[in-house]
C-alpha cells in the first residue's frame, strides 16, 4: 500500500510539473507595432480606445501582449524608417494610424499583417484590392471621407444659408486626398456651392491659405483628411476663428481644440475595432480574407463658444442632432 501511494504521489507530480511547463509554453507574448504619424498626446483617447479593444479580446500589456510604439510627431519623412525598424522587430502585426502610415507600412513589408486603423479610401489609395477581398497582406477600417463629404457641405449649408463658396483645405501628399476632393466636387452641386481648393503641404501654409480664401469670397471651409491639419489642431482652429470663418472639420478633436464642427466616422470606434483584427490575426487569419469594414457609429460634434466668437448662429435643428455640444 505505501508503494502504491508513493507511484500515485509521483505520477501527481509529474502531471503537475507537465502541466505547469505546458502553460507556460501555451501563454505567448504576442508584440505588435504600432505606426503613428503624430503625436502620441494627440491620439491619446484614440489608443486607449484601441486598448480597450483589446482588454476585450482578453490582451493585457506587459502579460500576454506587447506593443510597439514608433510615433513621426509630424515629420512625415521619419515613418519609412520607423516602418523599417518595426519590421526589425519582427512583430506579428503592423497598426497604421492612417493612410501616411500605411503607405509607409506597406513599402516596409509585404509578408507581415497591416492592419489600418483608419483609411478614407483604402482602395484608391492602393491599399487592398477590394473591400471585400482585400487580397495582400492589409486590412481594416475606411472612414468613408469621401462618401461623407456630401454631409458635411449640407451641414454647412445649413449653418450658412447664403452658402456660395466653400474653401477646400487638403494635402496632394495624403493618400486618399483626390479621391475626397472628387466626392467632395460631386456634393457641391447638389448644395449649389462653388469650391475653391488650397493645398496644403505643412503647417507654415494654413495663414496664407485661409488669408487667400476670404480673399476670394469663401464663406465657409471643409477640411479634408490629413496629418499636416491633425497634427496641428488648435493652430488650425485659431486661424479658422482669426479670419471668421466656418469650418468644418474630419474628426472631432478639431471641435474639442476651439474648431467650430465636425461631421466624421467615430475614429475612437475604429481604432476599437482595429483590435478585432489584430486578435484575428494573432489567432491565424490572413488580412487578404478579412473584408475591410466601413463605419457604423458617426458623431457630429458642435462648439457654440467658437460660433460666438465669429458671430454665428446655429439652428436649433442642428444643435438638436449633435452628439455632443461644446459649450
Amino acid at each position: 500500500m505505501k508503494v502504491l501511494k508513493k507511484i500515485i504521489a509521483v505520477c501527481v507530480l509529474f502531471f503537475a510539473l507537465c502541466f505547469s511547463a505546458e502553460a507556460r509554453q501555451t501563454t505567448k507574448v504576442a508584440r505588435i507595432g504600432f505606426l503613428g504619424a503624430t503625436f502620441p498626446s494627440t491620439e491619446s483617447a484614440r489608443i486607449e480606445a484601441f486598448r480597450q479593444g483589446l482588454r476585450e479580446h482578453r490582451y493585457i500589456e506587459g502579460k500576454n501582449i506587447v506593443i510597439e510604439y514608433r510615433w513621426a510627431e509630424g515629420k512625415l519623412d521619419r515613418l519609412p524608417d520607423l516602418a523599417a525598424e518595426l519590421v526589425r522587430l519582427d512583430v506579428e502585426v503592423i497598426v497604421a494610424g492612417g493612410s501616411t502610415s500605411t503607405g509607409a507600412a506597406k513599402k516596409a513589408t509585404s509578408s507581415i499583417p497591416i492592419v489600418m486603423a483608419q483609411v478614407n479610401d483604402p482602395v484608391g489609395s492602393g491599399f487592398v484590392a477590394g473591400l471585400a477581398r482585400p487580397g495582400g497582406n492589409i486590412t481594416g477600417l475606411s472612414t468613408l471621407a469621401p462618401e461623407l463629404s456630401g454631409k458635411q457641405l449640407e451641414l454647412l449649408k445649413e449653418i450658412v444659408p447664403r452658402l456660395s463658396r466653400v474653401a477646400v483645405f487638403g494635402s496632394s501628399t495624403a493618400p486618399g486626398n483626390a479621391q475626397a476632393l472628387r466626392g467632395t466636387e460631386v456634393a457641391a452641386t447638389a448644395v449649389g456651392a462653388n469650391l475653391q481648393y488650397f493645398d496644403v503641404l505643412t503647417s507654415k501654409d494654413f495663414e496664407a491659405v485661409f488669408l487667400a480664401a476670404k480673399k476670394t469670397g469663401a464663406n465657409a471651409a471643409l477640411v479634408l483628411s490629413s496629418p499636416v491639419f491633425n497634427s496641428q489642431r488648435k493652430q488650425i482652429a485659431d486661424i479658422a476663428i482669426k479670419h471668421r470663418l466656418p469650418a468644418i472639420y474630419f474628426n472631432p478633436e478639431f471641435v474639442e481644440e476651439g474648431g467650430l464642427m465636425a461631421y466624421a466616422a467615430s475614429y475612437n470606434d475604429l481604432y476599437r475595432r482595429a483590435a478585432t483584427y489584430v486578435d484575428k490575426i494573432l489567432k491565424g487569419a490572413k488580412p487578404a480574407d478579412l473584408p475591410v469594414e466601413q463605419p457604423t457609429k458617426f458623431e457630429l460634434v458642435i462648439n457654440l463658444k467658437a460660433a460666438k466668437q465669429i458671430s454665428l448662429t446655429i439652428p436649433p435643428n442642428v444643435l438638436a442632432r449633435a452628439d455632443k455640444v461644446i459649450r
